[in-house]
């Protein structure tokens, strides 16, 4: 809200300033969440494996944790990103609808919330892509 006191350019001028504030912090931004959103992710697939003390299921579920790790690996380092993502996203949606969902459509009481949830963040992240601060931009050069 302006006052009537506020001249156009000072509000043009406020409205560049945090524009290009915006436009500066995306990058590292990005770089974080990636980074934040794999370190948090990693704990599942690696406590299936039993790493974190957990009880390995073994066969199967092995290979899709050590997928998911490999692939959340790549997102977190921006290389291949916007494929691995791609493929997390796919993998926990059908976690969500095979293994949650027949227990019941409330993902809190079926146990599915993290699967939709980590679905839909690399859903996102395949669309927006790794960001300047990746090795995707390091190998396009």
């Amino acid at each position: 809200m302006t006052t009537s006191f506020e001249t156009t350019a000072e509000r043009d001028s406020t409205t560049m300033r945090s524009g290009s504030l915006l436009r500066y912090a995306r990058p590292g931004t990005l770089l974080a969440f990636r980074v934040a959103v794999t370190v948090l992710f990693l704990l599942h697939p690696i406590d299936m494996i039993g790493l974190l003390g957990g009880e390995s299921p073994g066969g199967v579920m092995v290979a899709i944790s050590v997928v998911e790790i490999l692939a959340a690996l790549l997102v977190a380092v921006g290389l291949f990103a916007r494929p691995a993502a791609f493929l997390l996203s796919g993998m926990l949606a059908f976690a969500y609808f095979v293994i949650h969902l027949p227990d019941g459509w409330n993902w809190m009481e079926n146990g599915g919330e993290p699967a939709a949830l980590y679905s839909w963040i690399f859903l996102l992240l395949f669309v927006l892509g790794p960001g300047p601060l990746s090795l995707d931009r390091l190998r396009r050069r």
